[in-house]
């Protein structure tokens, strides 16, 4: 065995996404002690550029140790209790993975299917609340990876928060990417992830937390079934004093990369950001559209940095997209559930997200299909 040289590939899929180069020299940096004075000051640097990422001034925003999924986990682990009834949209993968887990905490899970691909419906929202009493927790995906749908959250925040409803938001694919307003749409928490509009490896999973959704955990009639994930627990970690208790060994290089993928979006501007998805997910579709291929998603619930693409009847969309990998480097992705085989998901996102990729993307295609 040798030492493992990766190929330099164009990561054009769901995620994760390129690594800006400035990213990756940050994680090459020496590795320090996790309670190293230098290192909390870090600690507290990245607790408030991500509050910039989400928009909020909340102070329990962190960074989890672990993947998105981790992040989903910590989220809900610590506001669903055993005996409660949870409200859980589903309409893709991630919104099946929450039910999951609600029902792994003992807790009842109320259902709102939506068709994959579509949003989710608000007065179907507002319809299944009035319908079943006693809900305290809604669960959605504002911007639900396996099919490219964005869900209009604050208006589903609104409504849920008009039943005396707590709610969490699946934010792993949208933030940096399209407006999240944590504080004005006055979402109560979210979780995202470090490798998708971010342009940082996988690994982390940004949190945040409003005063609301603290009060409810600390008010608790039962103990957070998870240990590495009670926030009573971690918050000794991440507090914003110099004085840390010990939880975890943190990924000491990983949140180095962090701090720089986030320094990145503040020099670009929150804001620029966000266009410059929307400008280069639209130049996309309209590329697209012109060798005969057709976006899955309406224009108006479409992410513009993740695009499924109805892949056409008679084409071998596994050949298409193993051509892709190992005849030009580029990365697409596959279709997951129920959209296997029918759609290709195709991203724009953080580093990945600029108009040469795009260019090397439909010149390929139009080898391969025509």
């Amino acid at each position: 065995m040798t030492s493992f040289i990766p190929p330099n590939r164009i990561l054009m899929g769901p995620g994760p996404s390129n690594v800006h180069p400035r990213v990756l020299d940050a994680m090459a940096r020496p590795t320090i002690g996790h309670l190293d004075p230098k290192f909390i000051d870090l600690m507290d640097e990245i607790k408030e550029l991500l509050k910039y990422a989400f928009q909020t001034n909340n102070e329990v925003t962190f960074a989890v140790s672990g993947p998105g999924s981790v992040g989903m986990e910590t989220c809900l682990v610590n506001l669903v209790e055993t005996g409660a009834k949870v409200l859980v949209c589903i309409n893709g993968v991630f919104g099946g993975r929450m039910k999951s887990i609600v029902e792994r905490c003992g807790a009842e899970a109320i259902v709102l299917n939506m068709p994959w691909g579509s949003a989710v419906d608000p007065q179907l929202f507002d319809d299944t609340l009035k319908k079943n009493k006693g809900i305290s927790l809604c669960l959605f995906v504002h911007a639900e990876t396996s099919t490219g749908a964005k869900s209009d959250i604050k208006n589903l925040t609104d409504i849920a928060h008009k039943y005396n409803c707590l709610v969490i938001a699946d934010t792993v694919t949208s933030l940096a990417g399209i407006p999240l307003l944590i504080d004005e749409w006055n979402i109560d928490v979210a979780y995202s992830g470090s490798q998708k509009c971010l342009s940082c490896p996988p690994g982390l999973s940004p949190v945040t937390f409003n005063e609301r959704a603290i009060e409810f955990i600390k008010q608790r009639k039962t103990p957070v079934q998870s240990w590495f994930m009670d926030l009573n627990l971690i918050l000794s970690y991440w507090s914003g004093s110099n004085k840390r208790a010990y939880h975890h060994t943190a990924p000491i290089n990983s949140l180095y990369a962090l701090h720089e993928a986030l320094l990145i979006l503040k020099e670009e501007g929150i804001e620029n950001s966000w266009k410059r998805h929307k400008t280069n997910g639209e130049k996309l579709v309209s590329e697209l559209d012109k060798i005969g291929l057709k976006p899955f998603v309406k224009e108006d619930e479409r992410l513009p940095q993740l695009t499924s693409v109805s892949v056409t009847e008679g084409i071998d969309e596994a050949k298409v997209r193993s051509s892709l990998l190992n005849d030009y480097n580029i990365e697409i992705g596959a279709g997951l559930g129920e959209l296997a085989g029918k759609v290709w998901r195709i991203g724009l996102m953080g580093y990945s997200s600029r108009k040469e990729n795009i260019t090397l993307l439909l010149a390929a295609l139009q080898r391969l299909l025509y």
